[in-house]
């Protein structure tokens, strides 16, 4: 049986008033209380404007604090109101199910306790960085990275494709409470990069824009220059491609044997 009591999590796209969907936007309207987790001040005056009970997720963030301590908390509160009987919406900057921890173990709880909960989809920042950097994902591919997981684990990196390493800021951080990391958490970095690119390679260090009056972040530098970069949280590192991909004859030479086959059958 289905409990009284609702979870709702809806994104609200990166730039302000630009991305909100039709059903994001009712969710947020009808919602009894809505806990939103924004980038910026003004994003939530924005969403305050559109129910009576808005309540803010950033509080629970503190200096030295853990990210893992202050996500827990976060869902204690949400699933609070949702066991309350409440039907509850959680705004999230972007798309709350991208490098977002909260919608899915909010959503998880609740689902776990009986309750109805769905997400819904929105415009992330990985949307937004193919518009600004006129990148096709098909062209040649793109392999997509938490900084500091790729750090942690071996990958099987392929150079003919696009690299993005998310949150490059806080590349290494195994701490969960620091804002950026340093130039000795790169230089690892680096060296990793360093067995599939050049140093001098190119690549782009990239925000998405979240004020209509802002413009995307879109710096290009040599890939050594990622020591001295300004890097933030939200910084997403974009490596092009480094060569041309090889093509595999031998599929191709049995894809050619199949179409052959077929056209005298």
């Amino acid at each position: 049986m289905i409990k009284q009591g609702s979870l709702a999590c809806v994104g609200l796209g990166m730039t302000l008033g630009a991305h909100l969907g039709p059903r994001a936007r009712s969710c947020i309207e009808q919602a009894d209380v809505v806990f939103v987790a924004a980038s910026d001040p003004l994003v939530e005056l924005w969403v305050q404007g559109m129910n009576r009970d808005v309540r803010s997720l950033q509080g629970f963030y503190a200096d030295g604090k853990s990210r893992h301590r202050s996500y827990r908390e976060m869902v204690d509160a949400i699933m609070c109101e949702v066991r309350s009987g409440r039907d509850v919406c959680g705004a999230f900057y972007g798309h709350p199910g991208v490098f977002a921890m909260v919608p899915h173990m909010a959503i998880a709880s609740a689902r776990e306790d009986g309750y109805q909960a769905f997400m819904e989809a929105a415009v992330s920042a990985e949307d937004c960085l193919y518009a600004d950097l006129a990148i096709d994902p098909g062209s040649v591919g793109c392999q997509h990275y938490e900084a500091s997981q790729f750090m942690f684990y071996r990958r099987r990196i392929e150079p003919s494709a696009y690299l993005m390493l998310w949150q490059i800021g806080v590349a290494g951080d195994r701490t969960f409470s620091v804002a950026t990391t340093g130039t000795g958490y790169r230089q690892v970095l680096l060296e990793i990069l360093a067995e599939d690119y050049p140093m001098e390679h190119e690549v782009i260090a990239y925000e998405a824009a979240t004020l209509p009056i802002s413009r995307p972040r879109k710096e290009h530098m040599a890939l050594s220059g990622l020591i001295t970069a300004r890097l933030n949280p939200e910084t997403t590192l974009v490596i092009p491609p480094a060569r041309r991909p090889e093509r595999n004859n031998e599929v191709i030479r049995r894809i050619e044997e199949i179409e052959q086959a077929m056209l005298v059958a």
